[in-house]
C-alpha cells in the first residue's frame, strides 16, 4: 500500500490484506537499518486476525521516498503524517508498535497527539538510547564494519525459530544483508549514521512518556546487549507514574537479544496479540 505523506510516497506493507475501515489499525515502526520486513510474522498474523496492518518504511528507506529523518522528532512527525493520511480512510486512532529507534519515535508521536493513539508497544527500547562513540564513528566512516558489529551485539542466536524466517535461516547473514540493502537504498544520505545519531541525541523521553495516555507495553530481551533491560527502567517508571499508569503498563522479558521479532517471534506475537486485544 502506498500513501502520500508530507508530499512524498510512503510504502506500507499490509500483510497481504486489503484495508478495511471497519477494523482497528496498527502501525509497525522499524529501527535503524531495517525496513517493514522485520515484522513479517507479527504483521501477517494481525492482518489475518482483524487488524489493518501498516508496516512502514521510513522516508528515504527502501520503498519510501522523501528525506530520511535525522532526529527522533522528525521521524515522529512522519508517523503523525501517516496518521493524517489515514484520516480520509476513516482511521481516527492507531496502535503504535516500535522496535529500537522505532520505539523512540513511536513514543514521541504518541506524546504529541495522545488522543489518536490507542496502544503503544515499545520493543527493545531504552532511554537514554546512547550509542558508543566507536559505533557512531564506524557507522559514518566504516559502515560495513559497523553492520558486522551491531549484528554481533544484537543477536543471541544464529538460527531463527521456524515461525520467523523459515527453518534453517541464517539470522546473522540475513540481517547483515538487510542492513546493506537499506543503506544502499539511499545514495544521498547515510541512513545508518542518521538513525544512530537520532537515538543518541534524543533527550525528551521521560517528558514524552508523561504525555502518553494509551496503555504501554514493554517487550525487552534479557540477552539484549544493544538496549539491555535495565536501560528501559526510567521509561518503565515514567509509564507507571502516569495517572492509572500502574494498571496501564506491562513489561514482558524474553530470553533473547535485541531482535525480539525474529529471535522470539511467537513470544513477541503473543505479547502483542494479548496487549492489543485489551481496550
Amino acid at each position: 500500500m502506498f500513501l502520500q505523506v508530507n508530499g512524498a510516497t510512503t510504502y506500507a506493507y499490509t500483510g497481504g490484506k486489503a484495508f478495511n475501515p471497519e477494523q482497528p489499525t496498527v502501525l509497525f515502526l522499524h529501527g535503524v537499518l531495517n525496513d517493514h520486513s522485520v515484522w513479517i510474522l507479527q504483521s501477517r498474523y494481525l492482518a489475518h486476525h482483524g487488524w489493518n496492518v501498516l508496516a512502514l518504511d521510513l522516508p528515504g528507506h527502501c520503498r519510501s521516498q522523501g528525506e530520511a529523518p535525522a532526529t527522533v522528532e522528525a521521524a515522529a512527525e512522519f508517523v503523525l503524517g501517516v496518521m493524517n493520511a489515514l484520516q480520509p480512510l476513516g482511521v481516527e486512532k492507531v496502535a503504535l508498535v516500535g522496535h529500537s529507534w522505532g520505539s523512540l519515535y513511536g513514543l514521541e508521536a504518541a506524546s504529541r497527539e495522545p488522543e489518536r493513539v490507542s496502544h503503544l508497544a515499545l520493543i527493545g527500547t531504552a532511554y537514554p538510547m546512547k550509542v558508543s562513540p566507536a559505533l557512531l564513528e564506524a557507522s559514518l566512516n566504516q559502515p560495513e564494519q559497523a553492520i558486522q558489529m551491531i549484528n554481533v551485539f544484537m543477536r543471541s542466536t544464529l538460527c531463527s525459530p521456524n515461525s520467523a524466517l523459515g527453518p534453517g535461516t541464517w539470522v546473522f547473514g540475513s540481517s547483515v544483508a538487510l542492513g546493506r540493502k537499506v543503506l544502499r537504498s539511499n545514495p544521498n544520505a547515510n541512513v545508518f549514521h542518521r538513525g544512530f545519531s537520532a537515538c543518541n541525541d534524543y533527550s525528551h523521553g521521560l517528558e514524552a512518556m508523561a504525555q502518553v495516555t494509551a496503555p504501554v507495553l514493554f517487550i525487552l530481551g534479557d540477552r539484549d546487549q544493544m538496549t539491555p533491560p535495565k536501560g528501559a527502567a526510567s521509561l518503565v517508571m515514567a509509564a507507571q507514574n502516569r495517572p492509572q499508569g500502574q494498571a496501564r503498563t506491562q513489561v514482558i522479558r524474553l530470553p533473547v537479544g535485541h531482535h525480539q521479532m525474529t529471535e522470539a517471534p511467537e513470544g513477541t506475537l503473543s505479547a502483542l496479540r494479548d496487549f492489543l486485544a485489551k481496550p
